[in-house]
């Protein structure tokens, strides 16, 4: 069975339990089926689900795109301040060496090479419009040096810094088996930006001058792909990270895991959530994971609909198992889904064949993964995760295109930037969620009503390429109606005062409803 075959097998199962479960919770504990109609919103403010512990953020990953001088760093940085998000995640990564590893090579008798003059700039803008902003940020270098892997020959990387390589964390085994060397690795760059510099293996002072606060390190990321890493093998990795880089920045909190295939191995969350695993001391704050749908090539924007939201809803099973393993072995640990988004087949075959392909992505695509958002938003935030993390801020035409949160041709913030923006300038921790139904079998939309200290309101998502007709809740008599839709383009949220109580949706609008 080939890879397409195995994914659309998977889907199909997918759809059918979607289905399954929305059956399941249209039933009452009576065993009766809602007798409310489709699409009618009930809210009952007098009980509540739960009190709201979740943050909206992103990701950014480092690229030449976000570099000064890129046609769109000015915008790109410019929406990044005006969004204002905490908890945003920046992450320098492998396909890019001499943009995100600070020591190439290996130390020699009589130098080092170590040298931050391609990484800073990108760096400093990054911290300029959060942590400059009072923003709090996730900082994940995460990719270990080269040559700190045993490899059969010495990996090589392009001279040209812009010039993508995919194959450059090679080797399984660590040269030092303690993973000392890879900590104090880490624990030098945190220095340099944190700690005015460091020194080097041979004694040396480097100087930066930088004294940035880094609230919080996320271990490497998806350890699960890269160095084809056990749970057993991270968990000993993340432990010398956290000892090494503590020493260093002791008011650092940490998130480990970053996991690429979210439920494909249920050891990696019941390994290193269990203490005894790790060394005396070591702090379990947060775990993350992600989650992209992915649809099958042959399909289009009439099938991702469904899609897009039935491979949610698998993920979302997901994460009440792992919720589940979490509260057995170590209920404090917060959860953090950091990259969350749609990676469209041809994002794939442009890497396979190392350059950019024609963009066939069409404009209601920006709409549909800026709803899937705005969907997992609402349950994830029913679960209570902590942090809803939307990826990624820049993709491009090579680089991920489908991901990005910026139109890369005008340089302007998509739906999806705007749907993140609406969300989080709307919803924040400690707003009460409020008991909310829609109707018997309501598979078209998602609603969530919240209590702010704003007043009421009512998260909204249109999750089918056509408009659907949502029916109030009865003491919503005028509101203010802020919505995302295909119409506004690359545009913040159109407002409108409604009146009576049907609200008309356009194909995958988000919508917040305020009174």
């Amino acid at each position: 069975m080939n890879s397409q075959q195995l994914l659309s097998r998977v889907l199909s199962r997918t759809a059918f339990l979607s289905m399954s479960v929305s059956l399941l919770w249209a039933v009452h504990a009576k065993g009766q089926l809602s007798t409310t109609p489709p699409n009618t919103i009930v809210v009952d403010f007098s009980s509540t689900v739960l009190v709201s512990k979740s943050t909206p953020t992103l990701q950014v990953v480092v690229n030449p795109m976000i570099a000064n001088g890129s046609p769109i760093h000015d915008g790109t940085f410019a929406a990044l301040k005006d969004l204002g998000a905490d908890y945003v995640r920046y992450v320098p990564w492998n396909p890019y060496p001499k943009l995100s590893v600070a020591e190439l090579e290996a130390p020699g008798s009589d130098k080092t090479s170590w040298d931050f003059s391609l990484i800073d700039p990108y760096t400093r803008d990054f911290l300029a419009a959060t942590e400059e902003q009072g923003h709090s940020t996730v900082m994940n270098f995460s990719t270990i040096p080269a040559w700190m892997f045993k490899t059969d020959k010495p990996v090589t990387y392009p001279s040209d810094p812009m010039q993508v390589v995919w194959n450059y964390t090679q080797g399984t085994e660590p040269v030092d088996p303690t993973n000392k060397q890879i900590g104090e690795y880490f624990a030098r760059l945190v220095s340099w930006y944190t700690l005015g510099g460091f020194t080097d293996e041979l004694g040396k002072e480097h100087k930066s001058g930088y004294g940035y606060k880094f609230p919080i390190w996320e271990v490497l990321n998806e350890p699960d792909i890269e160095h084809q890493t056990t749970p057993e093998a991270y968990t000993a990795r993340y432990d010398a990270i956290v000892e090494a880089i503590h020493k260093v920045s002791p008011n650092t909190k940490f998130i480990g895991m970053a996991l690429a295939f979210t439920t494909a191995n249920p050891n990696w969350y019941e390994y290193f959530l269990n203490s005894s695993h790790h060394k005396p001391g070591i702090p379990l704050d947060f775990i993350s994971y992600h989650f992209y749908a992915m649809p099958d090539t042959h399909e289009n924007i009439d099938n991702w609909q469904y899609t897009f939201f039935n491979q949610a809803d698998a993920f979302l099973t997901g994460v009440r198992f792992i919720k589940d393993i979490r509260d057995r072995l170590s209920p404090s640990t917060k959860m953090d889904t950091d990259e969350l988004g749609v990676i469209l087949p041809s994002d794939i075959d442009e890497i396979m064949a190392s350059k950019a392909l024609p963009d066939h992505i069409p404009a209601s695509y920006w709409n549909a993964a800026a709803a899937l958002y705005g969907y997992l938003f609402i349950e994830e935030t029913k679960l209570g995760i902590d942090i809803i993390g939307e990826s990624q801020l820049v993709g491009y035409p090579s680089q991920f295109p489908s991901v990005s949160m910026m139109d890369y041709n005008n340089g302007k913030p998509n739906a999806r930037y705007w749907v993140l923006k609406l969300i989080k300038d709307n919803f924040h921790p400690g707003d009460r969620l409020a008991k909310t139904s829609l109707g018997s079998m309501s598979t078209a939309a998602d609603a969530q009503a919240f209590e702010t200290p704003a007043g009421k309101k009512l998260l909204l998502v249109n999750k089918r390429n056509s408009a659907v007709e949502l029916t109030l809740p009865s003491d919503v008599k005028s509101a203010a109606v802020s919505v995302i839709d295909e119409a506004t383009g690359d545009g913040p949220a159109r407002v409108f005062q409604q009146t009576g109580d049907k609200l008309n949706l356009a194909p995958f609008a988000v919508a917040v409803v305020a009174w």
